[in-house]
């Protein structure tokens, strides 16, 4: 079983850095990475990166606390919560992992806060 802590700890440091090399190291070759459930998936490492680089946040911007829901072999899914000083989201996360650990599927669902 793959635990998923050290991947996510280095999401967390590329999402702080957007360092090219630190977004790499995350994902297969062929990763496919869908930043909403039923959009065009980022296809490939490289789109990966350069999508990522478009849509970056500031370093230390927003701080993202997590647990795991469920952890299986090579799936898991994480429920988190990232906080900006402006808004707040609720995360949901399904990772599928290669063999080697990095993500080769990663699927994203998140919701804004209303803050009313």
């Amino acid at each position: 079983m793959i635990e998923p802590r050290p991947w996510i700890e280095g999401y967390v440091r590329a999402w702080n850095s957007n360092d090219p090399d630190d977004i790499a190291a995350l994902f297969t070759e062929s990763a496919v990475y869908y930043p909403e459930p039923f959009s065009r998936p980022w296809q490939g490492r490289d789109e990966i990166i350069s999508q990522w680089l478009g849509r970056q946040d500031k370093p230390g911007e927003a701080d993202f606390q997590w647990h795991p829901v469920c952890v299986t072999d090579d799936v898991s899914i994480i429920q988190g919560v990232t906080t900006y000083p402006d808004k707040t989201y609720s995360n949901l996360w399904v990772i599928r992992f290669g063999p080697d650990g990095r993500c080769r599927e990663f699927t994203e669902w998140w919701m804004q806060h209303d803050l009313k």
